[in-house]
């Protein structure tokens, strides 16, 4: 499977498949992850004002304004920790929670079973939205990076489709590390210690 990026001054992706041991609900049970989504939590990775003022220039780019309700999911995860608004769900979207909270790079996860290939990263044109939640709210993402599928734009920064999102079924999953130059070697360092919280999970991960 190969996954297209479109030309782009600022993004530095990193994306990867996971092949999960058995079906997440299964995983759940003997999970640890979510003890690090805690503000006195320790990780080789870290976030900053300068970190969060990258990754608003990245999803700025395009035309997108990443403020308000439209803010990367990363600075949503800082305050949601804060104020203990978070529960654990399953080790594929725990680990991204916890790679997202300390890096401060917005992580997107799909399942795979719910995707069609080809894939592709690239700026959603004017008039592009989607659903993202199980009550059918939509977002405007004219302007902003997404992930395609061949049915159209099912992540991005801010929120992920409900189209192509993880459930408790889910065994294969397709991640993207929303990283910026800007921030030399912040991706591939946030990419590694998260690889290393889903080796005890998974049967295969491949990166693209």
């Amino acid at each position: 499977m190969a996954i297209d990026v479109d030309p782009h001054p600022l993004l530095d992706p990193i994306v990867f498949e996971t092949s999960f041991r058995a079906s997440l609900v299964s995983l759940s049970a003997t999970s640890t992850l979510f003890t690090l989504l805690a503000t006195d939590a320790k990780a080789p990775v870290s976030s900053s004002d300068n970190v969060r003022s990258a990754v608003r220039d990245l999803l700025r780019h395009g035309g997108y304004k990443p403020t308000g309700r439209g803010k990367p999911a990363s600075e949503y995860l800082l305050r949601a920790v804060a104020e203990g608004a978070l529960r654990s769900i399953n080790p594929a979207v725990d680990a991204c929670n916890a790679a997202s909270y300390h890096s401060g790079l917005p992580i997107s996860v799909i399942d795979l079973e719910q995707a069609r290939a080809p894939f592709r990263l690239g700026l959603a044109p004017a008039g592009t939205n989607y659903v993202f939640n199980p009550g059918g709210q939509t977002i405007d993402v004219a302007g902003l990076l997404c992930l395609y599928d061949a049915d159209g734009p099912c992540a991005n920064a801010v929120k992920d489709s409900q189209r192509t999102k993880t459930d408790d079924q889910t065994q294969r999953t397709l991640t993207v590390i929303w990283g910026t130059r800007a921030l030399p070697g912040h991706s591939q360092q946030t990419f590694e210690w998260y690889e290393s919280l889903l080796l005890p999970f998974v049967t295969s991960l491949k990166r693209y």
